[in-house]
């Protein structure tokens, strides 16, 4: 089971990140986290906002950092879209 918890205002996600990558895009799992690879690299938050980019689109919700900024394990909260909808747009 991936990690997806409801929140009052929407859905928490945990994801592992890949910064640098070749491309921006959801990987599928990596454990029980949603692995994620972005192009750009970790520095002044860069990876964070390509990753709340990335998860508000596929997820068609406004997708904010919660925890883990520093981290590559980060919890972000997609405003406003029920955690059925996050993991099929997620996962398929």
């Amino acid at each position: 089971m991936v990690a997806l918890a409801d929140h009052p205002d929407g859905t928490l996600v945990t994801v592992w990140v890949v910064p640098g990558a070749k491309q921006t895009e959801i990987v599928g799992t990596y454990g029980n986290v949603v692995k994620v690879r972005v192009t750009v690299p970790p520095e002044g938050g860069k990876a964070n906002a390509a990753v709340e980019r990335l998860l508000s689109d596929v997820c068609g919700g406004d997708a904010r950092l919660v925890r883990g900024a520093t981290s590559r394990r980060k919890t972000l909260l997609v405003r406003g879209v029920a955690s059925s909808h996050v993991e099929a747009a997620l996962l398929g």
